[in-house]
């Protein structure tokens, strides 16, 4: 697999999966907050994602990991994917987008 394959790929998922995938609580999706860190993808279906919550006492903490599990797997079934939650650096309101601030009226 080419280096753009790959690229594409992280890019579907960033774009077009993950950027469908919402905070419950919220109602905003977890790439306008800014909850995905880092995604990578090995060129041999497995995606890994590091990730965090917006606090580490997340009462839907799991459900939006599994939403975003489940999310990659509708469209790559075959990918595994290695979800890895850190609060390091800790989430703050500035790492929401311009358009996510704007959705929530901020």
């Amino acid at each position: 697999m080419t280096n753009e394959e790959i690229k594409n790929i992280e890019t579907d998922i960033m774009d077009n999966i993950l950027s469908n995938v919402m905070d419950p609580e919220l109602e905003i999706d977890i790439i306008s907050l800014g909850l995905i860190y880092d995604l990578y993808y090995d060129g041999k279906k497995t995606i890994s994602i590091v990730m965090t919550l917006s606090t580490p006492a997340c009462p839907l903490g799991d459900a939006i990991t599994q939403n975003v599990e489940e999310s990659i797997k509708n469209k790559y079934p075959d990918f595994e994917i290695d979800i890895h939650i850190t609060f390091e650096p800790t989430w703050t309101t500035e790492m929401i987008s311009d358009e996510g601030k704007e959705k929530l009226g901020m």
